[in-house]
This record gives C-alpha cells, structure tokens and sequence, in this order.
C-alpha cells in the first residue's frame, strides 16, 4: 500500500511540550524558539495539498457533496462510445437549405419596370410610321420605384399598386391588367433592382463585417464568407455560428467547406458569425501548466490536449490519477443511470479515470473528443509530496535550527 502523506494527521499527533523551551522570558533563546515553532507551523501549512489526492476522487462518488458522481475508466472502447454517442449534425441537419430569395418585394426595396407596347404603340408611344417602314416598339424604362412603407409604388396609367409581399411575376401581372384598355397589348417586366430587406449579417473574426444582398440564385454560407473578405484566421481554427429565428448552430469551418452539403443557402435575417477557437478546457494540477486552452472547432482529442498543456510534470504528477470532469447525459455511454441525481439541466457528473501507466490508454485517448468546458485535473503522487516536504523543512526550518543551536552554546 502507497504512503500517504496527511498535514492534518502530522499536526494532530505533535505534542506541545515538545516544541515548547522553558527559556526566561524575552531572552534570546526563547524568541529563537518561538519563530522555531511559527516557521514550522507555516511549513505545514505550506505542504498542504493543492487539490484531491488519486484516491480520493476514487472515493468521490461515495463521500462527495454532489450526489451521483459517475467514475468511468478511459478505454478504447468508452472513447469510441462516447464518440459515436456525442457526434453532433451539421448545418444539413439543423438549418437546411431555405429557398432562394430576392423574388419576394418587402418595403425599402427598389424596383425598376420595363413597358413594351406594340405597335402601334398608342399609350407611350415608342414606335412610329414613317412611309412603309415601321419601327418596332422599344422598351419605356420608368425611374426606379422605392416601396414605401405602407408597400405601395405608383406607376403611371396604373395607379397605386401594393407590391409588398409580392413576387416579380405577380407584380407584372398585375400592372398589365392595369394597363389593359389603355396601353396596347402591354408587356411589362419588373425587377429587383436592389434588396433592403431580405439580408444576411456577416460579422467576427472577418475581413470586413458586412450585410449581404440574398438574390434568387441563393446565397450560401461560403458566399456569406467570401463577400465579407473571408476569415482573418487559417480556415481549420474557425467556427461558423447561424443565428436562426432565436436558435443557434455552430460548426467547424472546415467541415463546411470538406463536406458541400452542409453549405447550406442562407435564409433572410440569419446572422453569420465566424469564431477564432470558440472552445476551451481548463488544467489544474500536477500538469506543464494550469490555464485554460482555447481549441479550435474541428476538435482535438485528449491525447492533443495532454501535449497543448505540457504534458505531466516530471517527479510530481500521478500517472495514474489523471482525471477529466464533465456533465454528461444521463444514457452518454448508451445506458442510464438511474441511481444518479441528476443536475438541473438533466446531466449527471462523470469523472474519467486515466491511468497513463498503461500503454493500452494512449491508444484509447486518441479517439477520446474533448468537450468545451471540460476540467482536467492531474493528482499529486505520494513520494512528490513527502518529497516537497521534506524540500520545504530543509529550506526553511533548518537554518532556524542553526541559529538556536549557536544561542545555545
């Protein structure tokens, strides 16, 4: 069985009279003693643990506060599980492709329509008869048309027409039988001369932040990109987020772009925001460095995120008290659990157990996808800490020795 090491157990077994001098009062001696006793309290202090030990996230799921604490052991089998269990869809799934828009007239828009009449042409007059020749009507190209608010424009021999909410060819339709009995035989084509309402937004980590025009051909996702300047970061580090009637979907850049399908055509109002490494997780313990890591969205596995962070610390670390906490689904690995407490969104707390003594596991956390918001946690080995504190007595406490014991003679 491993030594443990406890400050606590070591205080409660000191006895006084053994750190006390009965030395006169404000001599020398006795003040040595004093700071003797203080420097050796704060050694203790000092030596105390800055996180559980292996055994004791072990012990979580009985003794924890948090009830329902799931310990899972990482193996090939969990990673993979985990993977097929938490795969996510895609722009296809989640957003589809909106029809293509640009043909439907809102207020703001502006409108430009064309009149033909033939000949020979007795309401605007654009053919004539000399002789025997005649000259063939030419289109009469009316100034541009802004639909106002209430959705009206006004077309000359055609009154008021409400064109809002209209598409193009209703919109001819319905000048032309306006024109009926007044103009002769009248053809009329009407088009979308610039779009005020059926938009896009562009915005993040862009060249250029911008608002998109949506015409019939049907803008994509790519489109959006590619109008705004594209990205200022390498495609593979990027996320796209389509906010959509309240909801959003994220995926990686480079998925779209690798996998056509999801290069859905975009729909009025949606916003597009694209992300420099969204994710991250955080690292506490025995590890290279304790921060948080930013990643990117095509994902990294456990294995990359153990090299970002440094790896364990040399002569510290526990090789087999590496840990990872998340907030899982209860049936995460295919099953339920229900003897957990759930939390208040449903999910339960699964710490994942790693022991990096065992080269099956470098296999295994190859294929384990790492999660925005997980902690990872690497304990303490028990011959590191009854080595720091035997570091800590020696740098500290050993020097005050020195000094009482030259007092003393």
């Amino acid at each position: 069985m491993p030594i443990r090491f406890n400050t606590e157990t070591i205080i409660h077994h000191i006895k006084p009279k053994k750190l006390t001098l009965n030395l006169k009062k404000n001599s020398p001696k006795r003040w040595v003693s004093s700071v003797f006793l203080g420097g050796f309290i704060a050694v203790l202090s000092a030596c105390a643990s800055t996180g559980p030990g292996r055994r004791a996230i072990e012990n979580a799921p009985a003794a924890a506060a948090i009830q329902g604490i799931q310990i899972v052991e990482v193996t090939d089998g969990v990673a993979r599980g985990l993977r097929v269990n938490g795969k996510k869809e895609g722009f296809a799934e989640t957003l589809g492709n909106a029809a293509p828009v640009g043909m439907v007239v809102r207020s703001g828009d502006v409108l430009e329509i064309s009149i033909w009449e033939a000949p020979p042409a007795a309401l605007f007059g654009n053919s004539v008869q000399t002789g025997s020749v005649i000259q063939t009507s030419r289109a009469t190209t009316l100034p541009e048309f802004v639909v106002g608010p209430a959705g009206n424009i006004s077309v000359p021999f055609a009154g008021v027409i409400n064109v809002s909410g209209k598409n193009l060819p209703q919109i001819e339709r319905e000048i032309v039988g306006r024109l009926a009995g007044k103009a002769h035989l009248p053809q009329v084509i009407v088009r979308l001369v610039r779009n005020a309402t059926a938009n896009v937004t562009v915005v993040g980590d862009v060249n250029n932040s911008t608002r998109v025009a949506l015409t019939p051909k049907g803008e994509t996702i790519l489109d959006a990109l590619a109008a705004a300047g594209g990205t200022r970061q390498p495609v593979e580090k990027m996320t796209i987020q389509v906010s959509r009637n309240g909801a959003i979907h994220k995926m990686a850049l480079q998925d779209v772009i690798d996998r056509p399908q999801h290069n859905v055509i975009l729909r009025a109002n949606d916003v597009v925001t694209a992300t420099f490494q969204p994710f991250s997780f955080t690292v506490l313990g025995a590890s290279g460095r304790n921060e948080e890591v930013r990643f990117e969205g095509t994902g990294i596995t456990l294995a990359q995120a153990m090299g970002r962070l440094g790896g364990l610390q040399d002569g510290r670390a526990d090789a087999k008290g590496v840990f990872l906490f998340r907030w899982e689904e209860p049936n995460f690995l295919g099953r339920q659990f229900d003897d957990s407490v759930p939390k208040n969104d449903g999910r339960i707390p699964v710490i994942y157990q790693v022991n990096m003594r065992d080269p099956a596991v470098f296999f295994a956390i190859q294929n384990f996808d790492m999660r925005s918001g997980d902690v990872i946690f690497i304990a303490n080995s028990s011959t590191s800490e009854i080595q720091r504190f035997a570091s800590i007595v020696a740098s500290t406490l050993l020097p005050l020795l020195s000094l009482e014991n030259s007092l003393t003679n």
